[in-house]
């Protein structure tokens, strides 16, 4: 994160329904990491979004057991 500000990173099923909220607060600048423990969804395709300040980006990733 280059600066300081609200973070939030949340998932999404692919119906566009959040299903966790990983991250929600306060961060200084600096690297971080989220762990992800998947074993409550089933397999599939899920989308997350990371929005700090004025930035916003939306991924997708697959989830296979």
């Amino acid at each position: 994160i280059p600066f300081g500000g609200l973070v939030k990173i949340k998932a999404y099923d692919i119906t566009g329904k959040e299903i966790i909220t990983l991250v929600n607060e306060y961060k200084q600048a600096g690297r971080y990491s989220v762990d992800f423990n998947g074993s409550n969804f089933s397999s599939g395709v899920y989308f997350y979004t990371f929005e700090s300040n004025k930035f916003v980006q939306t991924n997708r990733m697959v989830l296979i057991k």
